[in-house]
């Protein structure tokens, strides 16, 4: 399953919107109506909306948020009304991320850490960049893994008092100067780099 928001950013692959869905890029899918990218990124963007509009998502703890089973449910939240497996791991292999036999111990191992690197001496920037190029790079979905990591990303920031990140302030699903560099800076973070992602997550 492809996705223009976690195509895998070393290939520097995006989809045309117009580009009409293969029978493999819909399956799973549950709006019959959804026959490009284009309304597929429209549909996910409402699906998100909405589901960042419940309350709840901000009252959570760090603690509470550092969870791999409150993870899939905001994953859950953002994608239930376009995709049937939305909240569920991935179970079949992609040239990016983890075999999917490791991905839950994988994000329960992420989860543990960042609770040291959120509550410990590590400055906030710092964690929460290193949380989202984990969580990214461990593809633990079939779609969505950008934009759910970059919510998870936030709600955790939130969740100490910090603000969240702008992440360059435009839409990121979407191929332009400003994904490149996102996609530039998850490079440099995948070789120990994070201060380019630090930088981008500001800008």
């Amino acid at each position: 399953m492809s996705d223009s928001d976690n195509a895998p950013w070393r290939t520097g692959h995006e989809p045309a919107g117009a580009t009409p869905l293969s029978e493999h890029d819909k399956n799973g899918l549950r709006l019959s109506w959804v026959a490009t990218w284009a309304d597929l990124n429209a549909a996910e963007a409402a699906n998100i909306a909405k589901a960042l509009g419940m309350r709840r998502w901000y009252g959570y703890s760090t603690e509470k948020l550092l969870d791999d089973h409150v993870q899939r449910t905001l994953h859950r939240a953002m994608f239930d009304e376009v995709w049937k497996w939305a909240g569920r791991y991935r179970t079949t292999e992609t040239n990016i991320g983890c075999d999917p036999h490791h991905i839950g111990v994988r994000v329960r191992e992420l989860c543990e850490n960042a609770k040291h690197w959120f509550t410990g001496t590590m400055a906030v920037d710092e964690a929460g960049c290193m949380f989202h190029h984990e969580l990214v790079a461990t593809h633990p979905f079939a779609n969505g893994n950008g934009r759910h990591a970059r919510v998870a990303t936030d709600l955790l920031l939130r969740s100490l008092g910090a603000q969240p990140f702008t992440w360059g302030r435009v839409n990121l699903v979407q191929a332009s100067t400003t994904r490149k560099a996102y996609i530039a800076a998850l490079q440099a973070a995948d070789r120990g780099d994070h201060e380019p992602l630090i930088t981008f997550a500001r800008s």
